[in-house]
């Protein structure tokens, strides 16, 4: 990134201002992309855990499943989901609270026996894969998060900082030589008026 300066004091002073300003934010940054890496691992390990759970769910109710043929659709629905949000490392993530079904009128006495169990297997089920979908949720934007953390922790280290200082070592040059050359120059005039001023 080529900054854009001027060769005096009060460019100097402000790429001076910057330079600083992005050293004392780098550690910080550094530390959230740290922190977003290790929620997107937990996040992702939490989701794993919840698919290995899921599969189990399935794999136990697997030879039931012959008798959800008899099952009434519509009989369990999901009536809503009860969300909060909480901030990881400034990033706002779903954290599921509740879900809330509706249970359909069905007769107990025309109904297999299995059904009160069959209901509550599917409410587990549904359950473990709505919690699975919202840390799958949660590990999507912390990781989006921590990309774009790392894009400015890689700006600041690789680009704007080293641009900076650059800026400001040309600007240092430009004004010593200039200042060098305006003590050479003073020193030939005061030669050369002494040299008019000797009889």
């Amino acid at each position: 990134m080529a900054v854009k300066f001027q060769y005096n004091k009060t460019s100097l002073q402000q790429l001076d201002k910057q330079l600083k300003m992005r050293e004392r934010a780098l550690p910080t940054i550094k530390n959230k992309e740290s922190a977003l890496r290790s929620e997107v691992k937990k996040a992702k390990a939490v989701a794993d855990e919840f698919e290995v759970r899921l599969t189990e769910r399935l794999d136990a109710i697997r030879e039931m499943l012959q008798l959800y043929d008899e099952y009434v659709p519509g009989v369990l629905t999901v009536k809503g989901v009860n969300m909060s949000v909480k901030n990881i490392a400034g990033v706002p993530t779903p954290v599921l609270d509740s879900v809330e079904y509706d249970v359909g009128d069905f007769s107990l006495f025309n109904a297999p026996g299995w059904f009160l169990d069959g209901i509550q297997h599917m409410k587990e089920i549904v359950n473990v894969a709505i919690e699975r979908e919202f840390y799958m949720r949660k590990m999507e934007l912390l990781d989006r998060a921590r990309k774009k953390t790392t894009q400015k922790v890689n700006l600041y280290e690789k680009v704007q900082i080293p641009g900076f200082q650059e800026a400001i070592r040309k600007i240092k040059r430009f004004l010593e030589d200039e200042e060098n050359l305006s003590k050479s120059a003073q020193k030939i005039v005061k030669t050369r008026k002494e040299k008019e001023e000797e009889p």
